[in-house]
């Protein structure tokens, strides 16, 4: 048998392997923050165990009593010293953890006889996050959503709905499903929820009635219907989830509002018509025909941290009273889960479309009038790919608005002409600032110049701007549909991910943005020479020049910081927007306007007799030379 030696190589080997293992097990040790959060984790998970156990202890009465009869009378009185007239309830086969499932071609609803609300609510049309994703939207799922009825009974019980069994009965109407979901008191007396399912919709009828409750219930006064819900993160943007996110609801006279962004926000509107819980591309809504006399709305905020916080975004809360009519109440309403896209929720004649932030004033009207209309053509009927149309919508939108462009540019080159005779008057009254704007004034109307002419085009584009800033992140068409290197246009289209975060920028580097703010770059390069040169220095105002120089460069850092975050749609649309105005601007100033012959009629106007002076010129010119005045009457 050989003998063994002492082999030293092994020896060192096992050393070096030995160290190697410990510096990995040194480096992947927990932080303390990485400690802190996992031991926080535990203590909330624990809570919540407390928590689930201690309401099994509470409600723990009622499954056992499903073993009794209707008619075990002994069972049945001990079950009315905790619950009252609904001890009946809680003897039916029903009292159990059961549960009924309905669903059509769009979505799958799941009603728990406890309760008997909606503990599962799944969109079979759409993923989270990416279509390739494998995970359907769930709006509500893992109990983030319950639906209460506060019971204020004759003998002065307070019970909760939730915390009760009802009795599922499943019927058909046609094509339609019918659910109906009852407390029972008795045979004949209950508490009714009755859902009704229609093929291929979204929205669920939902009636609430009572019968024969009359000695059970308190009717002195309301029972309060108590809806909550903690919306689950479906796109990839935290923070611009966290941004649409929000609740919006219709009272009154078809008005309509929202509860604002923050921690313990609150709203309490009367006569309230619907109730949106609203995602930015998703939404629970509560509607009925009969409006709320009163509601208190609430929401918080649940993300903290954007890198920590991706489960929930929101908490949203609505308490509304039922009123009782012949002391019963009856109320038809409303389930609508789906899609926030404005075609479909338009098509409800709800006003649901409402919840879609479109701008106020003109912006929501050339939102709903002409963008809506004309990019739906494009991306529908016209069959294009939701890339190009957005490119050819930017070429339509940017052709009709180029005689404005023209006009602008036209005004500027004016102003270019005159600026020589404009400097020469402020030379010549250098000492006298107001002679020198009576003078310009006068040089302005002789020449035949508008001042204003270049800013009022510009003032007009300014809606369309801003109608576009709306537009393309509420355009649920653009969710998960790609271009080029965008897998996704209604988020961002990050082309680098880094491994740390930047503030205000986020942790990738979208292309779009980039593309977009060079554009921007060289439209201002191209046009901030003529518009200085346009405007000259004017007496204790800022030096534009050096302003412009500035902006220059501000905007497009602007651009890329705020839109990185942004849908790739809307960078897209800038992109383009801005290089076909770098188009229209090179065509003007090259082939169109001839800064000799604007010269030439520049001259020829001033040998003609001044144009009458509008109003507003004849009082400016008025109140100069009532300042004039005072000021000679002063020396």
């Amino acid at each position: 048998m050989e003998e063994k030696k002492f082999d030293l190589n092994s020896i060192i080997g096992f050393v070096l392997i030995f160290g190697i293992l410990i510096w990995i097990m040194y480096q992947n040790q927990p932080s303390d923050k990485e400690i802190a959060a996992e031991k926080a984790k535990k203590e909330l998970v624990a809570k919540q165990e407390a928590q689930a156990q201690a309401d099994k202890t509470k409600t723990a009465v009622l499954p056992v009593a499903a073993t009794a009869t209707p008619g075990d009378t002994v069972q049945l009185a001990k079950l009315q010293k905790s619950l009252g007239g609904f001890a009946y309830s809680a003897t039916l086969p029903s009292a159990k953890e059961g549960f009924t499932t309905i669903e059509n071609e769009k979505m799958i609803l799941k009603i728990a006889n406890k309760g008997g609300y909606i503990v599962e609510a799944t969109l079979k049309e759409f993923k989270r996050f990416e279509k390739n994703s494998g995970q359907l939207v769930e709006l509500i799922k893992d109990n983030n959503s319950n639906l209460n009825i506060q019971l204020q009974t004759t003998d002065n019980r307070t019970l909760n709905s939730k915390d009760l069994y009802f009795e599922p009965t499943l019927t058909k109407n046609g094509a339609d499903q019918i659910l109906t979901m009852r407390l029972k008191a008795g045979e004949n007396e209950f508490l009714e929820y009755k859902y009704i399912l229609k093929p291929n919709d979204y929205l669920v009828g939902f009636d609430i009635r009572s019968q024969g409750l009359n000695k059970v219930l308190n009717s002195s006064k309301p029972l309060d219907l108590q809806w909550d819900l903690k919306s689950y993160r479906n796109e990839k943007s935290v923070s611009i989830e966290k941004r649409y996110a929000q609740i919006e609801y219709e009272y009154g006279d078809e008005k309509y509002s929202s509860v604002s962004h923050g921690v313990g926000k609150e709203d309490t509107p009367e006569k309230v018509s619907y109730i949106a819980f609203k995602q930015h591309f998703f939404a629970a809504i509560l509607a009925t025909d009969k409006p709320f006399e009163k509601s208190k709305l609430q929401s918080d905020d649940l993300v903290k941290d954007e890198i920590i916080d991706t489960t929930y975004i929101k908490q949203f809360k609505a308490t509304v009273p039922l009123a009782f009519s012949n002391g019963e109440v009856d109320y038809k309403m409303n389930w609508y889960f789906g899609p926030s896209d404005y075609k479909t929720l338009k098509s409800y004649d709800k006003n649901f479309e409402k919840i879609i932030p479109l701008g106020w004033g003109i912006f929501g009207w050339i939102n709903k009038w002409v963008f809506i209309p004309l990019f739906g053509f494009l991306s529908s009927t016209m069959g294009l790919s939701l890339g190009i149309a957005i490119i050819i919508f930017t070429i339509i939108v940017k052709l009709a608005m180029s005689p404005i462009t023209y006009k602008s540019f036209l005004s500027q080159a004016k102003m270019k002409v005159l600026r020589p005779e404009i400097t020469e008057l402020g030379e010549k009254f250098k000492k006298d600032p107001m002679k020198k704007q009576q003078e310009t004034m006068k040089l302005y109307n002789k020449a035949g110049v508008n001042p204003m002419a270049g800013c009022i085009p510009a003032l007009i584009q300014l809606p369309f701007m801003y109608a576009s800033f709306q537009f393309f992140p509420s355009a649920f068409e653009l969710r998960q549909k790609s271009f080029l290197w965008a897998d996704d246009l209604s988020s961002f289209d990050a082309v680098v991910k880094l491994p740390f975060n930047i503030p205000l920028y986020g942790s990738h580097i979208s292309l779009f943005p980039i593309l977009a703010a060079i554009a921007i770059f060289f439209y201002m390069k191209m046009t901030s020479g003529d518009q200085q040169m346009a405007a000259p220095q004017q007496e204790g105002m800022p030096d534009m020049a050096k302003m412009m120089k500035i902006m220059i460069y501000v905007s497009p850092l602007m651009m890329l910081i705020f839109f990185n975050s942004y849908g790739a749609g809307l960078s897209l649309y800038n992109f383009i927007s801005n290089l076909i105005t770098i188009g229209i601007m090179f065509v003007i100033k090259n082939y169109i306007v001839d800064s000799d012959k604007i010269h030439a009629q520049i001259q020829e106007n001033k040998l003609k007799e001044p144009k009458k002076q509008s109003k507003f010129q004849q009082r400016l010119q008025e109140v100069m030379e009532q300042q004039e005045a005072a000021k000679g009457k002063k020396k």
